[in-house]
């Protein structure tokens, strides 16, 4: 699987790289994307994920990657969408915060069952890790406000308002029912590939 994974994250990074709208926003927007390959790299042996985790990781990667390199404001796909559909803005951004919630849902959930932190009724699971998905939402926003602070107009294109007063509010609404789509969705899945033996070396303390 780890060839498969590289050979798709790969050429993604280089097409984003090559010639972005924005090269500083492409360097906010992609950094993430470095800091979780280097976790990755530095967890593969002693903590290594399902399958299906690792998938959803290189997805959201490869939003962000795109999202890097057209800004979330000016993806291609989104302007024709809003044409047909007569949006009032560029909705690809919503597509990523629906992701900062849809795929950390399913990271928060392997950390919590694997370590044995949460015990009983899951529905404590599946509170904390709402909890955690709104934490961490909330604190992308707060990032995005820090940037904009510190380079004002040149933030712009990286906060991708468009206008919208509400978009803080909407952002950490899209995670949130990002987590929860992934908790319905996946967690049978999720729950027989932490179960199988082939997904990771069991005695990995």
């Amino acid at each position: 699987m780890r060839n498969l994974w590289l050979s798709i994250f790969i050429p993604v990074l280089i097409w984003s790289a090559v010639l972005p709208k924005d090269p500083f926003t492409w360097f906010l927007e992609v950094l993430p994307v470095f800091i979780g390959l280097f976790i990755l790299v530095l967890t593969y042996k002693r903590f290594p994920l399902t399958p299906l985790l690792y998938t959803l990781i290189l997805i959201h990667m490869i939003i962000l990657m795109v999202g890097g390199h057209y800004t979330y404001a000016e993806v291609p796909l989104f302007d024709w969408i809003r044409e047909i559909f007569d949006h009032s803005r560029n909705n690809y951004d919503k597509v990523g915060h629906f992701a900062q919630g849809f795929i950390p849902a399913i990271l928060a959930r392997e950390i919590l069952i694997r370590k044995n932190i949460v015990q009983g009724a899951k529905i404590w699971l599946h509170f904390i890790i709402l909890s955690i998905i709104l934490a961490f939402s909330a604190f992308y926003e707060l990032v995005e406000w820090w940037v904009a602070l510190a380079v004002e107009e040149d933030a712009e294109a990286f906060l991708g308002t468009q206008g919208y007063i509400w978009d803080t509010q909407s952002d950490m609404g899209y995670a949130l029912f990002g987590g929860l789509v992934a908790l319905l969705v996946l967690s049978k899945l999720h729950d027989k590939q932490i179960s199988s033996s082939n997904s990771w070396d069991l005695s990995i303390d």
